[in-house]
């Protein structure tokens, strides 16, 4: 019997898991705005990040084997890692109660999704690494593994609010109790003492977007909740539970389709929001195009 370091499969199966794990602990890493970074949680999502990087490893040394049994594991292995997306999205809902200002349930099934879809690209980087070390010499798995693992990472992130609109400052008016952004009211607010304390330290924003299919897209309420979320998670809301004036809000001018932003935020750099919501994730579930269409490009002439 061959040593362990004369066998070829062993290093292409061993290279192909390491490299499978490695992408999954940098893309967990990338999670950090999305999801709480609970010990626990790393550790489950490892465990099945090295579950996908052997599954993924062992594919290719076993079809040449012709042992066609790995096909069935791989099957299974995808009807499991569907089972994923559904505990994301029971955890993050559970959770989703306790704070202050939502997530939303779009923002919460699009996390879902790619904690599921990360576990298939861990998957394939270990698949892709361990046949090129199969197939060659391990040092040449090294650098596809390093290769993959970047574009891994590049491939994840996804558009930004940022990327469809353009997003600036506002002054926060008030038309007697109503409080006015960009022209749009937002909310009646009866006690004086609030308007005082939202002119003071309130912030507003106006979000225009480039063209028809950022409109579209920026109509979406649970995009609008999104970048509420992320707005207040990171420059913080004094909001509290029985005090709705101090709520973080999205309201939309119905001619120009613009998006007016208020937030009463811990932070009081005025400078910060605009990058938060620069920052916020566009969802899947958000996206529309109508102007890939010919009645769209129609309507938009």
């Amino acid at each position: 019997m061959m040593p362990f370091s004369a066998e070829p499969d062993y290093y292409s199966i061993v290279i192909g898991v390491l490299a499978g794990v490695l992408a999954r602990f940098y893309l967990l890493r990338v999670d950090y705005r999305q999801y709480p970074s609970y010990p626990h949680g790393y550790i489950s999502h490892l465990f099945l990040g090295l579950v996908a990087a052997g599954l993924g490893a062992v594919a290719i040394p076993a079809l040449l084997k012709k042992d066609y049994v790995a096909v069935t594991f791989l099957a299974l292995a995808a009807q499991q890692f569907r089972e994923i997306r559904s505990m994301e999205r029971e955890t993050l809902m559970q959770l989703d109660r306790t704070e202050l200002v939502p997530r939303g349930s779009d923002y919460i099934e699009g996390i879902a999704r790619v904690f599921e879809a990360r576990n298939y690209i861990v998957m394939g980087v270990a698949l892709v690494v361990s046949a090129t070390v199969h197939f060659s010499q391990p040092v040449y798995g090294v650098v596809v593994a390093l290769v993959a693992i970047f574009a891994a990472s590049w491939m994840i992130p996804g558009e930004l609010v940022g990327d469809i609109a353009r997003v600036e400052l506002a002054e926060i008016e008030f038309q007697g109790p109503l409080m006015v952004i960009g022209g749009v009211v937002m909310m009646n607010v009866g006690l004086i003492q609030h308007r005082e304390k939202i002119l003071k330290e309130g912030l507003g924003a106006v979000i225009h977007p480039n063209d028809d299919n950022a409109r579209a897209t920026l109509d979406n309420i649970g995009q609008r909740q999104a970048i509420m979320h992320v707005a207040a998670s990171l420059l913080g809301t004094k909001r509290e539970i029985s005090e709705q004036e101090f709520s973080p809000l999205a309201r939309k001018h119905i001619d120009t389709g613009c998006l007016s932003i208020f937030l009463l935020p811990n932070e009081p750099d005025r400078e910060l929001l605009p990058i938060a919501i620069r920052r916020t994730p566009l969802l899947e579930s958000s996206k529309r195009k109508p102007l890939s269409t010919q009645v769209g490009r129609k309507a938009a002439d």
